[in-house]
């Protein structure tokens, strides 16, 4: 049987939501400003990618595929049933917004750069980790409003056990690092653009200029973990930043990585458009970085507000 996003929205979501649905609709949390309907549109922007993402992994291979590269017996299976999980997330961010008076962001169309398990799995490992990061990351928006804030942590932490399976599928290590790496919403919303064709509605956050993450690769089943100096090389085009930069600057790469939040390194120039930088000393995970002017002082937040030429670019490390 295979599920397809209409099939996994509309066959088994009634599981969520129908026992009783009265009960249930009135037991979920409310919106209570602007800034929480932000952080819910977004939450359900990425919640549809996912849903994309995870309905095509166990479309489009076999059981015996994913057995040929290495994945455990049942492990395409699981894949559905993430997708599922996305689909109720999906569909219960949606009633939250409804029923707060808003209109949910609809789904995009979607294209994904796998070609068989093994990449699709690391992809998901990417976007999954992105998710992470923005539900992170708009955790201290929502402060004041408790009930969303339990609903939006019992998400994540659901998030987190899909990427340690597939992390585990892959032969890597299901947990490898102590923290997640939050993220803004501006750049998690960024991440998702390289894997939209196009949007019927895009939400208030600026699109910046792309910077592009050229190597290296990751290692085989991402272990052992990219040692620190590892020169990692990223492109990007001057002519779409949103300020004139003297070619002459120093330019530095902020690597967002765990709790340690952001770290500045000055960047070595190849040409125009490239640059390398060594991997920083307990860097592991997923990873994201920034170009910027700045040598330091700023924390994710104003990057975010003020200090970013391009990125981010998401690279897996570990």
């Amino acid at each position: 049987m295979k599920f397809s996003t209409a099939s996994v929205a509309l066959g088994l979501l009634p599981l969520a939501f129908s026992a009783p649905l009265e009960k249930r609709q009135n037991a979920l949390p409310p919106v209570n400003s602007l800034t929480d309907e932000l952080v819910a549109q977004l939450a359900l922007y990425l919640e549809h990618l996912e849903l994309s993402l995870y309905t095509g992994g166990f479309e489009n291979f076999t059981d015996a595929e994913y057995t040929a590269q290495g994945f455990p017996p049942g492990f395409r299976e699981n894949v559905g049933v993430i997708a599922q999980h996305e689909a109720i997330h999906s569909q219960t961010i949606s009633t939250v917004l409804s029923d707060a008076g808003y209109t949910p962001v609809p789904p995009c169309t979607y294209k994904f750069p796998y070609t068989d398990p093994k990449s699709f799995v690391n992809l998901a490992n990417m976007i999954t980790s992105n998710g992470i990061g923005a539900y992170l990351g708009g955790a201290s928006l929502l402060t004041d409003d408790p009930a969303l804030l339990t609903a939006a942590s019992s998400i994540v932490t659901v998030e987190a056990r899909h990427d340690a399976y597939l992390r585990a599928g892959l032969g890597a290590s299901p947990f490898p690092t102590a923290f997640d790496t939050a993220l803004t919403a501006v750049y998690a919303y960024n991440i998702a653009q390289a894997f939209i064709v196009s949007c019927p509605q895009q939400l208030p956050l600026t699109i910046l200029p792309k910077l592009n993450f050229v190597a290296p690769a990751p290692p085989p089943n991402l272990q052992p973990p990219t040692p620190a100096g590892t020169k990692l090389t990223f492109s990007f085009d001057p002519s779409t930043f949103f300020v004139k930069v003297d070619p002459n600057a120093p330019l530095f790469i902020a690597i967002i990585n765990m709790v340690t939040n952001v770290t500045f390194i000055e960047a070595t120039k190849v040409d125009a458009n490239t640059v390398t930088v060594p991997v920083p000393e307990g860097a592991a995970g997923a990873a994201f970085a920034v170009l910027t002017t700045f040598s330091g002082g700023l924390n994710e937040t104003a990057l975010t507000d003020f200090g970013s030429l391009a990125g981010p670019a998401e690279f897996i490390l570990s």
